[in-house]
């Protein structure tokens, strides 16, 4: 990579709350900054995304939705050229969740994955036990081609540190020893945790539920990542979680390669 690249990563629920608005806002002032915007979505990005957002001149969008209105959906904005786009594959059980926009770049692939949720009665945990499976044995393969950036929700707090409350969630969807050895396995020796290789501090989270005032408590859960292959180690610059950064139950983080 001869120039820095920036990405953006934010979770909307939907087009008319403050977080959207915060992003365009972004995109007009700071669109000389952020290459490439990777956002998810519980609304259908098909008919949702405002015309200012998808006609923006300086980017290229990317959208893959669900099927099921407030389900999931994903969706790229990049100013960088790509090669090649996919948005379906042999790890997802259906095609129509929109889960999953891998982009192919000169020097690296891209992943924007909104990973599924084993769901508070566990009832999804094997589907998700499966996924975080498949998944691996995919990026892992990906990753002897060229490196691998993967970033969005990916529903699980790996460690203690990553959650307020760890000793009484061990038997809560995000924090089961199944998902937390999944993403584990993810990392292993190929992929690095980009915002842990910058800071092994506690109390950073990316999300909080709307109760009990968690978010003006902090006391939240840190799902969102960005992984990187450990290829790309040297050109880590930053990565920071935008905490204070309002308007849904998730916060944008933010990568810096050069």
């Amino acid at each position: 990579m001869n120039e820095n690249i920036n990405f953006l990563y934010c979770f909307d629920k939907n087009y008319n709350t403050q977080a959207f608005s915060s992003m365009i806002s972004l995109l007009n002032n700071t669109s000389k900054k952020i290459s490439i915007y990777v956002i998810h979505n519980e609304e259908n990005f098909k008919y949702q995304v405002p015309s200012r957002i998808l006609n923006h001149k300086n980017y290229n969008i990317i959208i893959n939705s669900a099927e099921k209105k407030g389900y999931s959906g994903t969706l790229i904005m990049t100013k960088e050229k790509f090669i090649e786009k996919k948005v379906n594959f042999e790890f997802e059980e259906n095609y129509n969740e929109g889960r999953v926009i891998q982009l192919e770049f000169e020097k690296f692939y891209l992943i924007n994955v909104y990973t599924p949720n084993a769901k508070s009665d566990l009832s999804r945990l094997d589907y998700r036990v499966k996924w975080d499976k498949e998944f691996k044995n995919y990026i892992h393969n990906l990753d002897q081609i060229k490196p691998v950036i993967v970033c969005g929700d990916l529903n699980v707090a790996h460690k203690e540190i990553d959650l307020a409350n760890p000793k009484t969630n061990t038997k809560s969807a995000g924090f089961t020893i199944e998902e937390r050895t999944g993403i584990e396995n993810i990392l292993a020796d190929k992929m690095l945790d980009c915002f842990r290789y910058f800071n092994q501090e506690p109390d950073h989270y990316t999300w909080w539920s709307y109760r009990a005032n968690s978010r003006n408590r902090n006391v939240g859960w840190r799902i969102d990542y960005f992984l990187a292959s450990k290829q790309l180690q040297e050109k880590l610059q930053s990565c920071i979680i935008h905490r204070y950064t309002l308007g849904s139950d998730h916060c944008p983080i933010e990568l810096n390669l050069v």
